[in-house]
């Protein structure tokens, strides 16, 4: 996974390409615009142009992206962030992991034991059964 800073960079790029491909097609699907003096043909059986629709499509597109980088920039290391405090903060993730870690160990013992318990559970019954088709199996004989 890319660092915070290539996302970043990766998303203006992003918003860059959806501005240029926006103009684009804006130009592209855009009325021609009448000028005073020059007279010019218009095919006026051309279909209707979706330049609303593609407006609303890139508008959406941009402001998400520019949502992004919001966020991108937020999760960004503020200038109040010295060394010592990004120091402090690791040292507490490092306790708070160190925590959590005792408590998966205790989880996983109590798993361990509950699971010998239950294998031996299980092999008592088998055990059982086994007794019970033997003395079953030898009552069902006929003795010659």
């Amino acid at each position: 996974m890319a660092d915070r800073l290539t996302q970043l960079q990766d998303a203006v790029n992003s918003l860059a390409d959806q501005f240029c491909n926006a103009i684009g097609v804006l130009q592209q699907c855009g009325p021609p615009a009448s000028f005073s003096n020059i007279q010019t043909a218009i095919n006026k059986d051309q279909p209707a142009n979706p330049t609303e629709e593609y407006a609303q499509l890139f508008a959406a597109l941009i402001a998400r992206t520019a949502k992004d980088i919001d966020v991108l920039i937020d999760s960004l290391p503020s200038e109040e962030s010295t060394a010592a405090l990004q120091a402090a903060s690791l040292y507490k993730l490092e306790e708070e992991n160190h925590e959590a870690a005792t408590c998966l160990e205790d989880v996983v013992y109590r798993g361990d034991m509950l699971l010998e318990k239950i294998q031996s559970a299980l092999a008592d019954i088998a055990q059982s059964q086994l007794k019970t088709r033997s003395v079953t199996h030898s009552h069902s004989l006929p003795e010659s």
